[in-house]
């Protein structure tokens, strides 16, 4: 291309070196300015199971949750699965044991709300201690 006194106009071009300088000096100060922080979670320390022999306690409540809700304690099905009724029949079970262990044997299926309902009736019965049973891996 030729301009008015017979020279040649050079391309234009884009010169992209400062606009890079200026992102990596951005991305430094986002980087150096940014605090990063640790979401505290609660730590569950999942059971295990042995193939050491069980040993058989007298003061045990034995509650089942089923797939679809229902509640069973020490094999006796309960009408409803709210936390009322089973807080009572959980103090039906004990009589007059003092300080029993509840264990709940949950289906893989069953609700978390369901398992948390349960705790929430055995600490409603006044029995705090409550285990999880598990079955060992194949």
């Amino acid at each position: 291309m030729r301009n008015r006194r017979g020279g040649h106009y050079d391309d234009p071009e884009i010169n992209l070196i400062p606009f890079i300088d200026v992102l990596l000096v951005i991305i430094i100060f986002l980087m150096m300015t940014t605090t990063y922080s640790k979401f505290s979670a609660l730590e569950i320390n999942l059971p295990t199971a042995s193939d050491t022999q069980q040993v058989e306690r007298r003061d045990e409540i034995n509650v089942a949750l089923t797939a679809d809700g229902r509640v069973l304690i020490n094999q006796t099905p309960l009408a409803s699965a709210d936390v009322q009724s089973i807080s009572d029949m959980l103090r039906r079970a004990a009589g007059d044991t003092k300080d029993p262990l509840i264990i709940i044997n949950a289906d893989a299926k069953a609700t978390h709300q369901s398992v948390v309902d349960i705790m929430h009736a055995s600490q409603m019965a006044g029995y705090p201690h409550i285990s999880f049973a598990t079955r060992t891996a194949p």
